[in-house]
Formats: structure tokens, sequence, C-alpha cells
């Protein structure tokens, strides 16, 4: 199901696809980049919180770029290509992608159901290469653009039950530095956004066994995180981290990396 508002449509506009756009992160940055005037297509598998995105976005002031939604499942190769072709056909460019579709997973990996590892795998670790894919092609056409990964500050993380999401973003964050090397002759900037802990829909979906305990750590918007991606996609940094208490949290992650999990240990239970 595709829908689109034809209101703006000047061929100099920037484009940006934005990945797991039905809530959270991806809807607030769909929206932050609409108010910017830059054109959004938007991909979930969702098609009922697209079309509330998309209300949202025309009830936008004056000036807001247009909407494309498709539905997609970063996980099926398949239509994150005719995601990207949909958004070549409608507005002739894409010049930003933001591949922000993840999923969490709680619980300790030696007990954990294979299906749920193999959805987090194939989501956070396929789903971003399918993005890249086969948006590269379409941003080399028009000589450039600008690639954000969303990554989190659990990535050097080293802690129980969350051992297998840790690593699907740690890989997602090298895979954001190599690329960043790999397609500078492109002229296709690279990002990686770590993120902490927001206000999301996040915890509901998580995979895994078991609730979590310990929610004394701050929480903040998605829209919050949205502001940075926009900023991020307004320059060329190599990372960006949205709090200076996240970026304390990776810090010891790296210094005492221990004593966090022993902390860690004690805000999960069983």
């Amino acid at each position: 199901m595709i829908m689109s508002d034809k209101g703006n449509t000047l061929a100099n506009q920037k484009v940006a696809l934005i990945t797991g756009a039905s809530s959270g992160i991806g809807y607030e940055t769909a929206l932050a980049f609409a108010r910017k005037g830059i054109h959004v297509v938007a991909t979930a598998r969702r098609v009922d919180k697209l079309g509330d995105l998309q209300k949202a976005v025309l009830q936008l002031p004056a000036g807001h770029g247009d909407i494309l939604t498709v539905e997609a499942d970063v996980t099926r190769r398949e239509d994150m290509l005719n995601a990207v072709k949909l958004a070549v056909g409608r507005f002739g460019r894409l010049d930003i992608l933001v591949a922000n579709a993840g999923i969490g997973h709680r619980g300790k990996v030696a007990d954990s159901e294979w299906a749920d590892i193999e959805t987090l795998l194939r989501t956070n670790i396929d789903g971003v290469i399918h993005s890249i894919q086969a948006a590269v092609p379409a941003m080399r056409q028009t000589g450039g653009g600008h690639i954000l990964t969303i990554s989190s500050v659990t990535y050097n993380l080293t802690a129980p039950y969350i051992a297998a999401y840790a690593a699907s973003k740690a890989f997602v964050t090298s895979l954001s530095h190599s690329l960043r090397l790999e397609l500078e002759s492109d002229n296709i900037k690279v990002t990686d956004v770590l993120v902490g802990r927001t206000s999301t829909e996040f915890n509901q979906k998580r995979l895994g066994l078991g609730k979590r305990s310990g929610e004394s750590l701050p929480t903040m918007a998605p829209s919050q995180v949205a502001a940075a991606i926009v900023r991020a996609a307004e320059g060329n940094p190599r990372s960006v981290v949205v709090r200076f208490f996240d970026r304390l949290i990776m810090l010891g992650n790296t210094l005492v990396p221990e004593m966090i999990g022993r902390i860690a240990l004690r805000q999960y239970k069983s």
C-alpha cells in the first residue's frame, strides 16, 4: 500500500528515506525532516500507523516536505529495493537514508528461543544492510548522499541478558564506520547515531523473556533523538551521541566494563 501527498515537488528538494517510521524515533524523524521542507519516504510494516504519520505531516505549517509512505519489511531485500524505486519514481532522487528499524531482545543467550534471536539478527543486521544496498545506487546517481545508522549506547556494553541485542548494535556501529571510508569516494557520508534510553514502544515490543526492572535511568523523548538526527544530516559527523549522560555510559562501558556489568545485573530479573 502506498500513500502520498502531492504538495511540494521541487526537483532540488532533498529526499529522506526512513525505515521503522510507524512510531517512536522513526515517526518523529519523519516529522522533523518534513518540517525542514525535506521530502520523506516513510517505510514500516504497520500501514495504519503510516497513515497516522501522513496525516501528521499534512497538518504541518506551509512549506513542509511531501510524504510518500510505503509498506515494507526491512528483513525482505526486495521490499527495500522497491521502496527506493518508488522514492526515485516519486521524487527523482534519494539523498538521505535513516536506517532506523530495529528490535530489542532480553534473555540469556543459551536459553533464548532461536526464533527470537533470528528475528533480532534479521532485523537489526540484515535490515540495515538491505536498506543500505538499496539506497546507495540511487545516491550515486545524483552525486552523493548521507546514510545515518541508528545504533545504541549499549554497543560496547558488557552486561547480562542483553548480549544478543548489544552485539547486533556493535555490528551496526562497526559497519557504519567502515562504510564511511568505503563510500567516501562516492560522496556519500555515513554517520552512526548512538541512542540511549528513549520513551518509545521499544520495551513493549522487545523479544525474549522477562521484564526490565531498575527504571531509574533518565529517559529522553523520541523527538530529542529526531532533532539530533536532523542536525547530523546537515553536517558530517562520524558519530553522534544524543546526551552527555549517554557519553558517560559509553565511557563507563570502556573503562570499567565489569563494574557496569555488575550494576546492570542488578537491574534485570531472570
